[in-house]
């Protein structure tokens, strides 16, 4: 991490590593986990009584606070452990049969892709991917792809809010608009957007929208949500049944009552919600407002570094990016290709064993993702800015992947 940033110490990252990559986990800020230790110390102080006591008007505080911050109903709203869990619980919900379509596209993220794969399978629906171009020039390209692939047998659509290998930010204003408005049932995939983007769910309108509280929020590991609109929380259950089934308080929702309390488990992550949005809307003057415009002109400034020392070309306007950003590297068409002939069609993989990855790490101490791309076939450098990173980490990074780009990696 860059010693000179005053943000810095407000993290434990390790100090002889360049943390690029917060897009994937996050990094929770020291006083946000000071809180979680605290809220765990009172509970094991009398377990019994902060669970069946005190959890639930905390719970009850931390969703409003959520619910405000991204301009959704409280009581549509459900902490779940991270969006794939999210994701998960929407699709076991969905009422499709033999010979439905699904529609997601080929940037959308592998393990929701694959919940989507295992829901098809039960019910005998069919998945139509939509090839999205990436390199791209312009959000319209985006939605012509999608509404070229709607059918009459379309019924579902799973959608990125902003993807995770190629860091796009989707039109999903305009997406959802248009499939729902052919009644077709919407799910966003937010796990990127709370903190990056400016979310405003009740008038976004989509059917369910799932999203991430330990990315961009800097929440800890374990607060997700999912969101669901009003027409669509009656009869809507969470993956694991228990005591909310048949409850009979008069004073709660059952979708309330059969979300909020999922067996014992260790809610604190959810509970610090409240700290995290505080803590990281007071780190500038402006608040979340100008905290996301400057970690927005940061990815945008760490994209035109590495380009200028990759000579490679922007794939994406700069309006289409939220605090991450990718870039396509010169070599991606010859041998990472060549040893990955069996990828799976129209989509990305996770950046499991990437060489150049690698080498970034045991090398240079540089934590960043290189992920592998299907069609056309290429490598994918993508970036992250939070406010503890500075550009002069970006031209690092930047020079040495020139220079490995040069230098044959290992095998090759």
């Amino acid at each position: 991490m860059e010693a000179s940033n005053p943000f810095a110490r407000h993290w434990a990252l390790a100090p002889d590593i360049t943390f690029l990559n917060h897009g994937s986990f996050g990094a929770c800020p020291r006083p946000v986990l000071e809180t979680q230790n605290e809220l765990r110390l009172r509970m094991e102080r009398n377990p019994v009584g902060f669970l069946v006591r005190e959890f639930e008007p905390l719970l009850d505080q931390a969703r409003l606070r959520l619910a405000r911050f991204v301009g959704g109903d409280p009581e549509g709203l459900a902490f779940l452990a991270n969006v794939t869990t999210a994701v998960n619980t929407v699709l076991a919900n969905l009422r499709l049969g033999p010979g439905d379509e699904i529609l997601t596209t080929n940037h959308e993220y592998n393990a929701c892709r694959t919940a989507l794969e295992a829901a098809a399978e039960r019910c005998g629906a069919r998945i139509v991917v939509v090839p999205i171009p990436f390199p791209l020039a312009s959000p319209d390209e985006i939605r012509d792809a999608v509404l070229a692939r709607i059918g009459p047998r379309t019924r579902f659509a799973l959608l990125d809010h902003v993807t995770s290998p190629t860091a796009l930010v989707l039109p999903v204003e305009r997406l959802v608009a248009d499939l729902e408005g052919r009644g077709i049932t919407t799910l966003v995939d937010g796990a990127h957007a709370p903190g990056m983007l400016a979310l405003d769910l009740e008038r976004l309108g989509a059917s369910y929208y799932a999203g991430n509280c330990h990315k961009w929020i800097c929440a800890p590991k374990g607060a997700g949500f999912v969101y669901a609109r009003s027409d669509r929380r009656p009869g809507m259950r969470p993956l694991v049944i228990g005591h909310g089934a048949n409850a009979t308080r008069p004073d709660r929702s059952r979708f309330r009552l059969e979300f909020d309390w999922l067996g014992t488990q260790d809610g604190t992550a959810c509970l610090c919600v409240p700290a995290a949005l505080d803590f990281m809307g007071a780190l500038l003057p402006g608040g979340w407002a100008e905290l996301r415009a400057r970690n927005h002109a940061l990815a945008c400034e760490g994209r035109r570094i590495l380009c200028a020392a990759l000579r490679a070309e922007p794939p994406c306007p700069e309006d289409m990016l939220g605090s991450m950003a990718a870039v396509v590297l010169a070599d991606g068409e010859n041998a990472a290709a060549a040893r990955t002939p069996d990828l799976p069609p129209e989509r990305a993989v996770p950046p499991d064993d990437d060489p150049l990855e690698a080498r970034l790490f045991d090398r240079h101490g540089i934590v960043v993702p290189v992920f592998r791309w299907q069609s056309p076939r290429v490598r994918i450098l993508r970036i992250s800015a939070q406010i503890y990173n500075e550009a002069s980490e970006y031209r690092r990074l930047g020079a040495i992947v020139a220079e490995n780009l040069v230098t044959p990696l290992p095998g090759e």
